[in-house]
Formats: C-alpha cells, structure tokens, sequence
C-alpha cells in the first residue's frame, strides 16, 4: 500500500539542498506536495515589510522554476495558515505535513497551535531545523541559563560538535496524479509596497542559484581580506549573503562547510578559519536568535529593564532627516540613501548611522528598528533586534553608554578616499576629501568650486554633534549611576 501524501510547508526556507522538511516529506514515501501560505498577519507586530515581501517575490518564482525541473508544482495560497493547511490535507488526502522551524514569538505560538491541531486530526505533523547550527534551547551556561555575552556563547558554540555535512539537493521529488488549485504569484501584492523595484533588481539575485553564487564569489574575492575590508563601504569586503540567509535560501551549514573546504584546500589549520571573522560572524547571527528565542520581549522592550525609563526626544523633523538621508553628514546620508535605493546598507555603516539616531539626535531606538524593518531586504527580526539594542546600549552585549560615533571620524577612517559617499550623495562629488565628510568645515571658494551650496542643494548638519554627545553622555550616565544604584 503507497503512502499518502506529504504537505512541505515551505517558509522561510526556501531552497533544495540541505532541507530537512525536504528530505523527511520525500523518505516517509508517497507524493510530495509543497506549499507556500501567505499569512503575514500572523506575524504581528512584525508583519514582513516592503522590501522583504519583494524579495520573498523573487524567491518564491526562483523556487517554482527548481520544483519545476524537479517535476514537482509550488502550491500558494492564502492565509490563516492551519485553515489553509487543513484545506490542502482534505484535497489531496495528506497524512503528513513537515515544515523546517522559525523562532521569531509570534510564528513560535502559532506554529505550536498549528502542530498540536495536525496531531489531534490524526496527521504526522513535524518540524525540523532548518536554519541555525544550534537551536536556541541546545546552548546553556553553567548555571543552566541563557547566555547574554556574545564571546562566551560562541566559545560554547564552538566546543560543540561541528555542524554535519548538508544535505544533498534532490534530483526528483514524487509528484501526485492530480495537483491542487494555486494562486497565482502576482495576486500575493508582494511587489505592491516597493517604490524602486528596478534599483534594487540591479543589486540582488534572489534565490537559491543567487545565494550560492554570492557564497562561491565572496570566498573567490572577499574572504581573505574579510577582517581588512568587512568595515571599508567603499569597497565589496562583506559576504552579502543576509538577505539569502534569511529567507532560508543557503543555510550556515552550507556556508560553514563551503569554508571549511576552501581552508582544507588553501591549507589554512582549522583552529584558523574556525576562530576566523567571518564565522564570528555566523555566531553572531546565532547569538541573535538564541536571545530572541529567550528574551522575546526584546523586540519592542529593552533587555535592560532601566532603560524603559529614557528620556527619548520626539522630534518628526529629524527623524524623517534620518530617514531620508539628509542629515547634514554624508557617511550617515550615503548610508540611509543606499538603503533606500537597494534595500541594503552596510554594516559598519549601519551602526554609524544608528549610534547618529540614539545618541545624536536621542531618538529611541525603536523608531530605527521599525524603519530597517520596512526597508532592508534582509529584515531578520533577530538581528534587527540584537543590532538596534546593541548601539542603543540596552541589550546584551551591548556597546558602552559612552561610546558615540563620530559620523565625521568614522567618515574619515572607513571611506578615506570618498567612494562611497560621492556615490551616494553625488552632490558632494566634486569635493576634496579633506572637506567631504565635513562640508560645512570647506572654505566658501571650496564650495563654490564643488557647486555645493549648503541648505540648498546639500543640507546643513541638522545637529552639532559634539554638543550632541555632552547630552547624550549626560542623559545615558544617569540610567547607568541610576543602575548602578540598583
């Protein structure tokens, strides 16, 4: 007797190779029917914004093109999940559904519910991992608890036995004789909410031929000089593969293998590459979802209770500077219009422009977490969490109160030459680089010369920053002597 059907209910795990769900769905024998359900609502506060719905765009038509060559269909439809789960096992006669987990709190919740439902319908209804080297719940202190300082964590991490090689991608995945309805992509609206589609098209391959041919150039180019360049934006020293991370469309095992074996190739020692940057920060991305998964109030709430008490200005003014890039300094001004126009920003960039909106302007955090939300291509809640409670000094491991960037010293040491910020804001183009991370500072024949005209075609700093941090330093130390009290 053939086995009935199996759903795969894919998520944010969007690939072939090295699926778990995948491969359980294709063992346990029978057709194998995959599904995407579009539930954003589900995912409240946090419902995907923009630019990730673009991207989960892309990714899903990349994903139906493979299951197609594989003789199989991507199935779409609509949310509530377990309605339409349950629709799909009535349909086709299903008695599994497999799916690789998710650890954001909503998703958690619901997938709980969803589970204990399939169960109770007589269903085998399981779970997998599907995105992290160790579960949240696989890494503890001595004391039983979670940890809170990154350093240790990753010593933990590290202790453990390495990651098993990834699975292999399946040539053929069983089909049924009749499939059912689906949705066509374009009624998901995913692309509705993007106002420069075509901007951030130039800059991405969504999927997962894109995600493995980062990973292939990055360890080509990148990788050697990764500790060097990872902090230069004006150069391409970072792996970009975060975005192809977080919609499950490589897996850090593939990645930490696929390094491994450039090591064993290049004879670099495994105590090397293992204590190398680049898979520092692999721990680091496995940091941030171990504190998600166990202080999921963070989201929205500082992890250090005394900070729920600071003194946050409401300024609309300056936070839509911020946001639009026009700031008045240009490395914050090229960050946040490179974010705009490809969904991307990077990552040194992406705390100095941070550290400018918590202790520059004291605008909380929260406000900065929400906007990257809506407009990075690579939204992960985890570390968008982690990053915006790290430059705010409230979360675990989080940089000392009294460490404010210097937008224009930051400038100065990250993009010397310029590149960066002249592509960005091309109205400075034509400035020295003595003058261009401060053009306020330029002589007024230096300006003329550049055809910047300040407050007309390039702002004035909407802020003087070293007065800014005497009031930032001031506001920060009584949460922390208040602390210290404590």
């Amino acid at each position: 007797m053939s086995a009935t059907p199996s759903i795969l209910w894919f998520r944010l795990d969007l690939r072939f190779a090295d699926n778990p769900a995948l491969q359980a769905a294709i063992e346990r024998g029978g057709p194998v029917i995959p599904v995407f359900i579009h539930a954003p609502d589900e995912e409240a506060p946090w419902t995907p914004g923009g630019a990730s719905l673009w991207w989960l765009h892309q990714s899903l038509a990349a994903l139906a093109v493979n299951l197609h060559a594989a003789g199989s269909t991507l199935i779409l439809r609509q949310g509530p999940s377990l309605a339409a789960l349950l629709k799909l096992v009535k349909e086709t006669g299903a008695g599994a559904v497999f799916w690789n987990r998710r650890y954001e709190p909503a998703v958690i919740q619901r997938d709980k519910i969803i589970q204990e439902k399939l169960s109770a319908a007589g269903l085998d209804a399981r779970s997998f991992n599907g995105a992290l080297l160790n579960e949240p719940w696989t890494v503890q202190n001595q004391s039983g608890k979670p940890y809170k300082v990154f350093t240790a964590f990753w010593r933990h991490c590290l202790n453990k036995p390495a990651p098993t090689a990834p699975l292999p991608p399946p040539r053929v995945i069983p089909s049924p004789k009749k499939w059912p309805g689906t949705l066509p992509l374009d009624s998901l609206g995913l692309e509705a909410n993007v106002k420069n589609p075509e901007s951030i098209q130039t800059e991405w391959q969504p999927g997962e031929a894109g995600a493995h041919a980062q990973l292939r150039r990055f360890i080509r180019e990148g990788l050697a000089n990764y500790s060097e360049e990872r902090n230069r934006p004006d150069k391409r020293g970072t792996s970009r593969l975060s975005p192809h991370l977080h919609f499950g469309e490589i897996t850090p095992r593939q990645i930490w293998h696929a390094v491994r074996q450039h090591a064993q190739a290049h004879r670099i020692p495994e105590t090397i590459w293992r204590a190398s940057q680049f898979i520092t920060e692999l721990g680091w991305r496995e940091f941030s979802h171990h504190l998600l998964y166990h202080f999921p109030h963070t989201t929205t709430e500082p992890l250090r209770p005394e900070f729920g008490d600071f003194p946050w200005r409401k300024e609309e003014g300056w936070l839509k500077a911020w946001q639009e890039g026009r700031t008045g300094y240009p490395i914050v001004d090229a960050g946040m219009r490179e974010l705009l126009a490809t969904g991307w920003m990077h990552n040194r960039v992406r705390m100095i422009v941070a550290s400018f909106l918590v202790k520059d302007l004291l605008l909380s955090w929260q406000e900065g977490a929400v906007w990257f939300w809506d407009k990075l291509v690579d939204a992960d809640l985890a570390q968008n969490t982690l990053g915006w409670q790290w430059a705010a000094g409230c979360g675990a491991d989080a940089a000392p109160y009294f460490r404010v960037f210097n937008p224009v010293l930051q400038g100065e040491k990250f993009d010397p030459s310029g590149g960066y910020v002249r592509r960005w804001c091309p109205e400075l183009a034509r400035l020295p680089d003595r003058w261009l991370h401060q053009p306020w500072k330029a002589p007024p024949d230096v300006l003329a010369n550049a055809d910047v005209e300040l407050g007309r075609t390039y702002p004035r700093p909407i802020i003087n920053h070293d007065i800014a941090r005497r009031i930032a330093l001031e506001a920060f130390s009584k949460i922390s002597r208040r602390n210290d009290g404590n």
